[in-house]
């Protein structure tokens, strides 16, 4: 047996864990009409195939119709999920992991024009500002209705060959219920802690009544909220406590914060540029004070803070959730002692992002994730070995170059510049998005065990292309700033690329045009700002950087406001004029009726990418395919087979930006795709 603290079984209760690692309850929005259907499923039994010892589902699963999902969760409170559950648990279990389900009532933390337009619910008028639904405070009737729901759900979860249920307090009605600040109840569930405490204890024992003490109990709770008034953390402690000597529950899962905003979300989750495990220790602190089992997750994404958390106490279970989106074989990885193998997660929070704006999770540089049931994380060998020439070695040649190498074919990669990476090794300028350059050094480490040629510092021409004799070539050349969006006046600005590659030098007075509303604009606005010059970030749309979204804005707003940015919206600049020193703005509004003239001593703008593709249309003339792709196979996952050309001697495809500005995850997902089927 290993002597990795990683890898030693745990026992819980009557349940043995294989080892210490865990996927903490997360809702991946995959859910059909609120069911773990197929795609679910295949997403879950993913992670037990990597040899996870634990991994929960739902993040949350809702227990009453007054909490519709705010976005696509499952719904417990339905007898007809019972058999989509068993479907799920019963191929967990053949993989010989352990499987829960969280549980929740949402509260406030949802809207009442949701699902079947019922009042939202919480122990106080006041409204979370995330969903901004303003609640019915709870009555008597509403309080038993909700216990009881919970029980069914539960012995629903128990049926459906759950291993547990663990209950979502933290931010959702049982925290509502339990913090001073959401708690204005009279009587027996308001006032006291004791009070407050009492509707997740009352909980807890109509759940335990239905399910008997073979399953497990467990809960996810905020034992420091970090709010002036509300739970602190000697409170928390008090409850952690509590929590334990109720003898109801089987380990606690511990929170620090709140997630009431996108901020405090934010703290909970941290993501890239922010530091890692920052509240590992303060779980450790719990299980110090209560000696009872501790699990905890928080950007915990590499397994040596993992090792670490469970060699020194700090905690009996160790979730590494979001590195399981990106890796869900990191457990395997580390028992075959090829934990170099493991795909890194990079905390861009892609995953998070997109669930929070209505979307499924996906993970920035894994599109397998969440599309199990086509795109495969461990790719087979081709029947016939080809010669595959790839231009461009930014995140999507290197994938399509890792791909087709993993396939069994000579790849050869031309990149112009002396090193890997395109726009992300640009992105990553920025202090808080070094991380991100981790999805390049990855695959150049895994391209290099798999024998791939690289030719950096070479414009790779069409004759150069033809030398090489090959079977497919894949044009992944990304795109170029694209700042002509002006009526007059576009050879005045410079590019978002400009300020942060350190090409120019930052203004004074500085406005940036972000017509984009990627991370572009505000790198290059911190930079500006950081540098003392001032800096009006400035966009036609109502909100400013969309693309970016909610928890990766947080530390951009922190910095930037603290630097005195400003943020305009609903403006669009039109024009630019030279006048002394100085260029004139010409602003307008998508809206009409407003025309106006500011003075500055920089123009940015940030408008996107233009393909860089004049060797595709080169190359396109003498291949086979004549550079189509057939849309239908490559969505089915079925080879390519377009035949334009008889006489053309290779297939020729484009990749990433070189077809159209998208994102980082975008790019790879063409390259997977396209490649496994090569």
């Amino acid at each position: 047996m290993s002597n990795d603290p990683l890898l030693q079984p745990y026992q819980l209760k009557h349940l043995t864990l294989r080892n210490r690692i865990i996927v903490t309850s997360h809702e991946p929005a995959y859910p059909e009409e609120g069911m773990p259907k197929a795609r679910y499923r295949a997403y879950t039994v993913e992670r037990a195939k990597g040899g996870v010892a634990l991994t929960m589902t739902a993040g949350s699963a809702a227990v009453s119709k007054d909490s519709p999902p705010v976005f696509n969760n499952l719904l417990a409170y339905k007898d007809e999920i019972v058999p989509w559950v068993r479907e799920m648990t019963d191929a967990v279990h053949e993989q010989g992991a352990a499987i829960m389900i969280q549980l929740t009532h949402l509260g406030r933390r949802t809207r009442w024009d949701k699902g079947d337009w019922l009042p939202v619910l919480a122990p106080s008028h006041h409204r979370e500002p995330a969903h901004r639904a303003y609640p019915k405070k709870l009555e008597d009737w509403d309080i038993e209705r909700v216990i009881k729901d919970f029980a069914d759900a539960a012995e629903r979860m128990k049926a459906g060959g759950m291993d547990g249920v663990e209950l979502e307090a933290y931010g959702h009605l049982i925290d509502q219920f339990v913090s001073p600040l959401t708690n204005e109840l009279d009587g027996p569930y308001g006032g006291s802690l004791d009070n407050r405490l009492r509707f997740c204890l009352d909980v807890f024992k109509a759940m335990r009544e239905r399910v008997g003490d073979d399953f497990i109990l467990g809960v996810r709770y905020t034992a420091d909220e970090r709010l002036p008034g509300g739970t602190s953390k000697s409170d928390g402690m008090e409850i952690s406590r509590r929590l334990k000597d109720s003898g109801l529950i089987d380990y606690l899962n511990v929170i620090r914060g709140h997630i009431d905003t996108d901020p405090g979300l934010t703290d909970v989750i941290p993501i890239q540029g922010m530091a890692n495990s920052p509240h590992l220790d303060f779980a450790g602190e719990i299980r110090a004070a209560t000696n009872f089992p501790t699990f905890h997750a928080a950007k915990i994404p590499d397994v040596a803070t993992a090792r670490h958390a469970i060699a020194a106490g700090k905690v009996d279970m160790v979730g590494m959730t979001r590195a399981h989106l990106t890796d869900p074989h990191l457990v395997r990885k580390i028992i075959e002692k090829r934990e170099e193998d493991i795909r890194p997660c990079v905390g861009a929070n892609y995953c998070l992002d997109r669930i929070y704006q209505g979307g499924e999770a996906y993970c920035i540089h894994n599109p397998a994730t969440g599309r199990e049931l086509t795109m495969p994380h461990i790719i087979s060998k081709a029947e016939t070995r080809k010669k595959v020439v790839i231009v461009g070695a930014g995140p999507a040649g290197l994938e399509a170059a890792r791909v087709c190498a993993e396939r069994g074919h000579e790849v050869v990669v031309f990149e112009a510049a002396d090193k890997a990476g395109g726009q992300i090794r640009l992105t990553a300028q920025s202090e808080r998005r070094r991380e991100m350059i981790s999805i390049i050094e990855w695959r150049m480490s895994q391209c290099e065990k798999l024998g791939v040629t690289f030719r950096f510092n070479t414009w790779a021409e069409a004759d150069a292309v033809q030398a090489e004799n090959p079977d497919v070539v894949i044009i992944a050349t990304g795109g170029l700033p694209h700042t002509e969006v002006l009526s007059h006046g576009n050879e005045l600005v410079i590019s978002a690329w400009d300020i942060i590659s350190g090409d120019v030098k930052p203004g004074s007075n500085v406005l940036i045009f972000d017509d984009a509303g990627d991370h572009a604009g505000l790198q290059a606005a911190e930079f500006i700002a950081k540098a003392g010059g001032k800096v009006e970030i400035m966009t036609p749309d109502r909100s400013f950087a969309p693309e970016v979204m909610a928890m990766n804005l947080t530390p951009y707003m922190r910095s930037l406001q603290k630097l005195d940015a400003t943020f305009t919206v609903t403006y669009r600049l039109e024009a630019v004029e030279k006048s002394g020193n100085e260029l004139l703005a010409e602003i307008g509004s998508d809206y009409g009726g407003v025309t106006k003239t500011r003075s500055f001593d920089q123009i940015v703008v940030n408008n996107g990418t233009i393909p860089l593709d004049d060797l595709y249309f080169e190359l396109k003339p003498l291949s086979s395919n004549r550079g189509e792709i057939a849309q239908d196979a490559l969505i089915a996952g079925a080879p390519q087979a377009v035949v334009r050309n008889p006489d053309g001697t290779f297939q020729l495809f484009r990749i990433g930006d070189a077809v159209a500005a998208r994102n980082t995850h975008a790019a790879i997902y063409d390259a997977l795709r396209l490649a496994k089927d090569i």
